[in-house]
């Protein structure tokens, strides 16, 4: 199977900190390519990886103010892949804002397929309905669900590297706060119950105007701390060496990947229940979800009383990459499959 992997091109594949959809790219491609499949990576020309990389571009529009508008870069990058459409069997394309390859689906003979990474709006899909017959898959049921009136072929949990994360019995005396900062990921409200609490809280996360001129009040370097943002050397530290993540998200994700990074090192984590959460933390198993941050505070003694290896367990089982490999050559085979009985039908009828 001869496969395009379309990544965003705002930064290098895989990140050198942020960036959890040129993450994913980078771990299904890699991983695509030690299964021993033909994988071409569209991506910036500073992206590391073991597949044929396209480069259109030397590196991405985060690291170069010229590069504007952004959306004309990506075009160009996925235009490259649709243009050498021949030489695969089918092209995936990452969607870190909307998926633009609908507009292709129809203009090429190779199949499509797009994954979007955030939570769509009823405006949004109602839009991509113009192209019913092309191919969506979800990263939880509860993004599948805000996709069921599009052709949805399937849901692939994100999947991480757990063997590269380590895991920590014995944590610290802080809870950690590591995402970015916008009013949906509930930053003020981790700082509230931090001091509800009395327990130190990490901040992680890049700074932003929302960060200087909302967060950075709060932040007092004794109780409630900035430690910038991390790469995955720090990330791995901090995240296990908290007592807890906290995820107070208000409003609902289609999945949370640092709660798996959290999990992947035996910190449990303490969420609001919604969006992908539930699909993703188990209550007495791997932390707590809770409807309030009355609850989350109730429910704090509880989630330190976890077996911390169970934790760790339960993402290794759920959410390792191979998983996530597995789950998109399940949809490929099944895509191709499709394409393959469509054309013997066509065929048939062609003769008759």
């Amino acid at each position: 199977m001869r496969i395009a992997q379309i990544a965003p091109v705002a930064t290098t594949i895989p990140p050198p900190k942020s960036g959890s959809v040129e993450l994913m790219t980078s771990l299904l491609t890699e991983g695509l390519v030690e299964r021993g499949y033909d994988v071409t990576l569209f991506a910036t020309g500073d992206s590391q990886t073991n597949a044929k990389l396209h480069a259109e571009f030397p590196r991405g529009y985060w690291h170069d103010n010229e590069m504007y508008p952004w959306e004309f870069y990506e075009m160009v990058n996925l235009s490259a892949a649709c243009e050498r459409a021949a030489d695969f069997d089918i092209i995936h394309y990452q969607a870190a804002y909307y998926p633009m390859s609908l507009a292709f689906t129809r203009h090429i003979s190779t199949p499509f397929v797009q994954t979007v990474h955030h939570y769509p709006y009823p405006g949004e899909t109602r839009l991509w309905k113009r192209y019913p017959e092309a191919n969506f898959t979800a990263v939880s049921q509860c993004q599948a669900k805000a996709l069921e009136e599009l052709n949805c072929v399937g849901t692939v949990y994100h999947g991480i590297e757990t063997q590269k994360f380590t895991f920590k019995p014995q944590p610290e005396d802080y809870l950690l706060f590591l995402g970015r900062f916008t009013k949906g990921k509930g930053v003020l409200e981790a700082i509230e119950i931090a001091e509800r609490l009395g327990i130190k809280l990490l901040l992680a996360a890049p700074e932003d105007d929302y960060f200087r001129e909302i967060v950075k009040p709060r932040v007092d370097g004794k109780l409630i701390e900035y430690v910038g943002e991390v790469d995955h050397a720090g990330k791995n530290k901090l995240l296990g060496g908290a007592l807890a993540l906290l995820y107070p998200v208000q409003e609902g994700e289609p999945f949370g990947l640092v709660m798996t990074e959290a999990m992947a090192c035996g910190t449990p984590v303490l969420a609001l229940d919604k969006g992908a959460v539930k699909e993703i933390v188990e209550n007495g198993v791997n932390g707590y979800r809770v409807e309030t941050l009355d609850e989350m505070c109730s429910v704090f003694p509880e989630v330190l009383r976890l077996d911390r290896a169970r934790v760790r367990a339960s993402a290794v089982e759920k959410f390792d990459v191979e998983q996530m490999v597995e789950g998109y050559i399940n949809i490929y085979e099944r895509i191709l499959q499709s394409e393959k009985e469509m054309k013997a039908k066509v065929y048939e009828q062609s003769k008759r």
